[in-house]
């Protein structure tokens, strides 16, 4: 290269800071679980039972545990999906699952949506209660009850209101993770 064309091209190093950040964008689809998915939704779980207290459970998942979950679920019709990357890389997951084992409760679930870390703070875990509430109405489910960590879990609280949870009640200290007390908020939005 000339001296001339290096310079013409060249930009101070000042200047180079102030560029913005290359973006990549953030793609995914999302799709029905597979049972050869549960490695990665058990990684990701147990990302949260280590880190925080958005699951009360203390003792990571295992993949036994974790496929059995599923394949309750989808035997009974329950919907349970995954955002997957352009690569193949499962971003974050979503699904219900009968929230009594009782008869009398069988169009009653409760939800349950994890996102990996990296793929927080992008609006996904939004679009994955969206394709989990209209999947479960098609189901012919009609209440989905939510429980969530009344501490830590402020993010979530607010995502099921603006999806149309009403909070039907408060459990103080009825959890106790990381040398705490916890209690759950109870919510619940009528499929009907």
């Amino acid at each position: 290269m000339l001296e001339e064309e290096y310079q013409a091209t060249h930009r101070p190093r000042e200047a180079q800071r102030n560029l913005p950040p290359l973006e990549t964008p953030f793609e995914y689809s999302i799709r029905d679980a597979r049972l050869q998915d549960m490695p990665d939704v058990r990684e990701i779980y147990n990302h949260y039972v280590a880190n925080s207290t958005v699951t009360f459970d203390e003792v990571p998942m295992t993949l036994r545990q974790m496929r059995s979950k599923f394949q309750h679920a989808t035997k009974l019709g329950m919907p349970f999906i995954v955002a997957e990357s352009p690569s193949e890389q499962i971003l974050g997951y979503a699904y219900v699952y009968p929230w009594k084992e009782k008869a009398a409760y069988r169009f009653t679930v409760e939800n349950s949506i994890y996102l990996r870390p990296a793929s927080t703070d992008k609006g996904l875990g939004k679009v994955l209660m969206a394709e989990l509430i209209a999947r479960s109405k098609a189901a012919g489910l009609k209440e989905i009850i939510a429980v969530i960590a009344d501490k830590g879990a402020e993010a979530s609280i607010q995502m099921h209101k603006n999806f149309g949870f009403k909070e039907i009640g408060h459990m103080g200290k009825v959890g106790f993770k990381f040398d705490r007390w916890l209690g759950t908020v109870l919510m619940q939005k009528s499929l009907k």
